[in-house]
């Protein structure tokens, strides 16, 4: 097993679990009622993977009812979110790009206070 440190945020948690040239693999977990920030990123994609759990995905305009199994591509520069609905919701991401850095979110939207002006 890969030793790994999660990094705490106000809708649970995330942690890397791998990386090399031009992707990254993490795992989310985002708390029962909690979401993420409505955002977009303009150097990566993302392929999300629903492990355990179910809540509901948003990408492009349109919210799916997501549980274990269920994938979402996020094409590169897509206004994306994700909800953990009646339970925790756990996804593993895997990125593509040249900056795959939290520096590349764009949050456009944000319960907690983390939008940029």
């Amino acid at each position: 097993m890969i030793e790994t440190e999660k990094v705490i945020r106000p809708w649970g948690w995330y942690e890397d679990l791998d990386s090399g040239q031009g992707y990254k693999l993490k795992r989310l977990l985002i708390r029962q009622g909690q979401r993420l920030s409505l955002q977009r990123h303009q150097h990566r994609s993302e392929n999300w993977t629903v492990a355990q759990g179910s809540g509901e995905l948003f990408c492009q305009g349109r919210w799916s009812k997501v549980s274990a199994g269920d994938t979402l591509h996020i094409p590169k520069g897509a206004i994306h979110r994700a909800f953990g609905g009646d339970g925790n919701l756990l996804i593993i991401e895997v990125q593509h790009g040249s900056i795959l850095e939290e520096s590349d979110i764009e949050r456009l939207e944000d319960d907690f206070g983390r939008v940029l002006r």
